[in-house]
């Protein structure tokens, strides 16, 4: 029998190692699954992990739970379906604080939620009017509001940590966050086409589309934050 402490553990260690790809959410589902007996203690790893991580593994997190409760239909075990369900505030919660930052992550998880029929209709309604109070993102879910010149504002602190309520990413994970999201729009896209004989050329325009990312996309990440930051201090 395996050691529960051992089990939570090594998921722990695998919802902290996340990243865009279906292999590492897949890999970190079938754990669970394998596990279903202490699934209760495995979904409180996923709430924990929710609640103490920076954004950006707290959208791969919220990524992964489609997943999971995709493979858990699947395998017959619709617990953590359920378990998921109860928790769905809290969940929503912890991916997009008062802040405003990460709630479009939540949208497009909630929609994928829905249509696959693991939330009622009036469910996503009601978290996404709840939402819209929060939504106070700029033109990149992972970014929060900070000055232009890219100095942290009084509400951060040196180390791009949680200060009065703002949250501030450093250059590092806002290219993580845009990679990432490069990468599940590439991957939305190839779910749009069957791959065959007469759409490969199709599709290859589409990843021919995605550009690299440059200064510029930085400069206007911290631009528009700036413009809503002071949107919101108006307000």
């Amino acid at each position: 029998m395996a050691d529960p402490f051992e089990v939570r553990m090594r998921f722990t260690t695998q919802l902290q190692h996340l990243n865009a790809s279906v292999n590492s959410a897949q890999k970190a589902a079938l754990y669970a699954l394998r596990y279903r007996d202490m699934d209760e203690d495995l979904h409180s790893c996923i709430l924990e992990q929710l609640e103490r991580n920076n954004m950006n593994n707290r959208a791969n997190i919220m990524y992964f739970i489609e997943h999971l409760c995709d493979m858990a239909q699947r395998e017959n075990h619709p617990e953590y379906v359920r378990m998921m369900q109860r928790d769905i505030m809290r969940v929503v919660d912890a991916v997009a604080p008062e802040d405003g930052s990460g709630a479009a992550n939540v949208k497009v998880v909630l929609n994928g939620l829905q249509q696959k029929q693991f939330l009622f209709p009036q469910t996503v309604v009601e978290l996404e009017e709840c939402l819209k109070e929060r939504d106070v993102v700029t033109a990149h879910p992972a970014l929060s509001p900070v000055p232009a010149s890219g100095v942290p504002s009084k509400a951060t602190t040196p180390h791009g940590g949680k200060a009065n309520g703002a949250v501030r990413l450093d250059k590092r994970q806002i290219e993580q966050r845009i990679e990432e999201d490069r990468e599940r729009h590439k991957r939305a896209r190839e779910s749009i086409w069957a791959v065959g004989p007469n759409n490969d050329q199709e599709l290859e325009k589409l990843w021919d589309e995605v550009s690299e990312i440059g200064e510029d996309d930085y400069l206007g990440a911290e631009e528009d934050a700036a413009e809503r930051y002071r949107m919101v201090e108006v307000e």
